[in-house]
């Protein structure tokens, strides 16, 4: 549910650039701190309809017609996710077992991603047709950056490969957000329509999903300022050439 921060701290870096990384890592940390509090919080607020967030999510996908869909149960806190693939709903054990608040928040986000993958939503399409190139680039990305970094004197054109590689990473981040905020909306209206949750405990559940919103919004501004920063450190070496 919540996403990694494609920032590197490596020797070489310029100053800049490892200023403007070590200030967005302590953002993430500072808001994924909140999110993390606030589904603390949250967990101990009982659902008034008593519903486990398996059954939560169970409900939903049937109120919205979907039947192929498994809800099961996956290890770690946070972990939750839609798999497109298989199928499958996966439920951190906090999540799956428990008839919270933010229990039911995080099943009808997950599920709202399976609403998006029944109507082919245009951009968890887009999203899931780019995983393979993004999987290969984030394997390289550091690597090359750091060689480019290390020698973009004599062989700027190294920069510009890391820079392509990392320019995937931050598509990916931007096409990231039309998803999750759907999904979150999908899940909220949802939650809305039902009787599951007085107006009190919607606002709890909005509350937290926003903060889950918020930890996606970093990453692709993080993204962009970091890949600007070495567009300009390339450009700098173009023009001392």
């Amino acid at each position: 549910m919540t996403p990694d921060l494609m920032l590197f701290i490596m020797p070489g870096m310029p100053p800049g650039v490892m200023l403007l990384s070590l200030l967005f890592i302590g953002i993430s940390m500072l808001v994924s701190w909140r999110l993390r509090s606030k589904f603390r919080e949250y967990g101990q607020v009982p659902l008034s309809s008593g519903l486990t967030g398996k059954q939560v999510a169970e409900k939903m996908l049937r109120d919205n017609g979907i039947y192929d869909v498994q809800v099961i149960s996956v290890d770690g806190f946070l972990s939750d996710h839609y798999n497109p693939e298989n199928k499958t709903v996966n439920l951190s054990p906090d999540v799956y077992a428990s008839s919270s608040v933010a229990a039911a928040a995080v099943a009808a986000h997950e599920c709202g991603h399976a609403v998006q993958h029944a109507k082919s939503y245009q951009w968890l399409t887009l999203r899931s047709k780019l995983v393979p190139a993004v999987q290969v680039s984030s394997s390289l990305v550091q690597w090359v950056l750091l060689g480019g970094i290390l020698l973009v004197n004599v062989f700027p054109a190294l920069l510009l490969g890391g820079i392509i590689l990392f320019a995937v990473t931050t598509l990916f981040a931007l096409i990231t957000l039309p998803v999750e905020f759907d999904a979150s909306r999908r899940g909220l209206a949802w939650l809305n329509s039902t009787t599951l949750m007085p107006p009190g405990e919607y606002g709890k559940a909005k509350d937290a999903l926003w903060w889950a919103a918020m930890t996606y919004v970093v990453a692709a501004v993080a993204s962009i300022a970091t890949l600007i920063q070495y567009i300009l450190i390339y450009m700098g070496a173009r023009n001392r050439d």
